[in-house]
């Protein structure tokens, strides 16, 4: 019987390091199979917890494709008037201009990895006086050399890897950088997490680095939805199970 990412999120206890590890490595496989190796290029456009099938041995599965955009194979990037998916997950340059291309999936996924670390949501604040969101929060983090405060307590103990998590991390933060050029293709991902030699460029400053910004995105996203999903309704909470 397959679950959801989301309804972990009471039970986050059960997911350790390595079921964790496992998940963003099976995710993105997940989406560099859509983008690259399937016979048409699929952009799957609302990746999140909640679309996120774990199977009995933890192995995740990309479902629900309802809002899924099929590409040409050397169709790179399309414009659209009908913006749609979850704010909080969506790429600065769709959620704006209904610019879709694969690094609107890449940027979810950095989002998606960012929740799998910490079991934080995106959409919540975490600094007081501050409205700072978990990529604004994982980013001032980040460049105070602080980064394994981002860290889920419950899967810290004598033998973490630490090594292995702040690299996760960096690849987060590569991932949600907000222009789309700079973010890296899911090919690159996918080398990076199963590599410890592959060098990291340093990451830029993020989109969405607090929810003011979030909520002027979503105003705009607004002006011409298509089965919009609203922040307070389905972003996914990823206090990972």
């Amino acid at each position: 019987m397959e679950t959801d990412l989301r309804s972990y999120s009471a039970k986050k206890s059960l997911l350790n390091w390595k079921k964790r590890f496992n998940i963003i490595e099976g995710i993105a496989q997940g989406l560099l199979y859509l983008h690259k190796y399937s016979r048409l290029k699929v952009i799957h456009r609302d990746l999140k917890a909640s679309n996120i099938l774990l199977d009995e041995d933890m192995n995740p599965k990309i479902s629900d494709f309802g809002l899924a955009r099929i590409f040409g194979l050397k169709g790179l990037e399309e414009n659209t008037d009908r913006i749609v998916g979850t704010y909080g997950y969506m790429s600065p340059e769709y959620a704006m201009n209904g610019v879709v291309s694969i690094k609107t999936d890449v940027f979810s996924y950095g989002v998606l990895l960012l929740e799998i670390v910490s079991s934080m949501k995106n959409n919540s604040c975490y600094h007081s006086g501050y409205p700072v969101n978990l990529i604004g929060y994982a980013w001032q983090l980040w460049n105070e050399g602080k980064g394994l405060e981002l860290i889920d307590p419950t899967i810290i103990d004598e033998s973490f890897p630490s090594s292995e998590i702040l690299r996760c991390i960096h690849v987060g933060l590569l991932c949600v950088q907000d222009q789309a050029k700079d973010r890296p293709t899911m090919l690159d991902v996918a080398t990076m997490l199963s590599s410890e030699t592959v060098q990291l460029l340093p990451p830029k400053q993020p989109a969405y680095l607090n929810n003011f910004v979030q909520e002027k995105s979503s105003e705009v996203s607004e002006i011409k939805p298509e089965n919009c999903s609203i922040n307070d309704v389905t972003i996914s909470e990823m206090k990972a199970r």
